[in-house]
């Protein structure tokens, strides 16, 4: 594969990379991403997706959020794949320091990963809007119609909804690892949703390392890129 080799020799050579993923992770794991020709953007439903994950419809419209939410963003039985798994073996080594992800789906912690920066939350996670006691997934799960608490409170997910502030702890805590960073590898993501994408502007190193199926406009930025399935990248490391 074009550029493996040179891909190798860097990870060899690095003892602190830090990793910054998108939907393209998880793919390979058959959790759908959001803008390729299948992904959720391009169905037809009674509201744009873009709408329907926004605070204000979810403020408005609890049901429809809660049934587009079960029916398309939630894959409990989903697996990590072998980008999930190398990633954490490299953690494991002593190479790699952090994940910082843009998913929501808990794999990078179910491949073994420790040190994991969720920027748009979790669907593992959800609160009472009232109590803030915690529910899990499964209890998602078990409900129909719109989730609520004992207190009577709306269980609510944490997940960055679209009109929601990223929350500033796990941001800057972003910032620092890719500031300190003598390795970036950005794999799966489109870097076409701010401000995750604007992350990769406050590293300064000479290891940027793009991994990603399709062209983006950041391309010409990096200093090795790969048009490649993520999950096929990373399988070296992934044994």
């Amino acid at each position: 594969m074009e550029n493996q080799e040179q891909l190798k020799q860097w990870i060899e050579e690095s003892d602190n990379i830090v990793f910054f993923g998108g939907a393209g992770v998880s793919t390979e794991s058959h959790i759908p991403d959001f803008r390729s020709v299948d992904g959720l953007y391009n169905q037809e439903y009674d509201y744009p997706p873009e709408t329907i994950l926004s605070h204000s419809f979810f403020m408005r419209n609890k049901e429809e959020f809660f049934r587009f939410y079960r029916n398309k963003m939630l894959f409990k039985d989903a697996e990590p794949n072998n980008a999930h798994i190398a990633l954490a073996n490299l953690e494991k080594q002593g190479k790699l320091r952090a994940v910082i992800t843009q998913n929501i789906d808990g794999l990078h912690q179910k491949a073994g990963s420790r040190e994991v920066l969720e920027l748009h939350g979790s669907v593992l996670r959800n609160y009472c809007m009232d109590c803030h006691k915690f529910f899990s997934l499964d209890d998602i799960l078990a409900r129909e119609g719109v989730p609520t608490c004992e207190c009577g409170g709306i269980i609510k997910p944490d997940v960055v909804l679209y009109e929601e502030g990223l929350d500033s702890y796990t941001l800057e805590k972003a910032v620092s690892y890719i500031r300190n960073a003598d390795m970036l590898i950005i794999g799966g993501t489109s870097l076409a949703v701010y401000p995750a994408a604007g992350l990769i502007d406050y590293y300064s190193g000479n290891k940027l390392v793009l991994i990603n199926k399709d062209k983006t406009s950041r391309d010409s930025h990096a200093d090795l890129v790969l048009h490649h399935p993520i999950g096929e990248v990373l399988t070296p490391w992934a044994g």
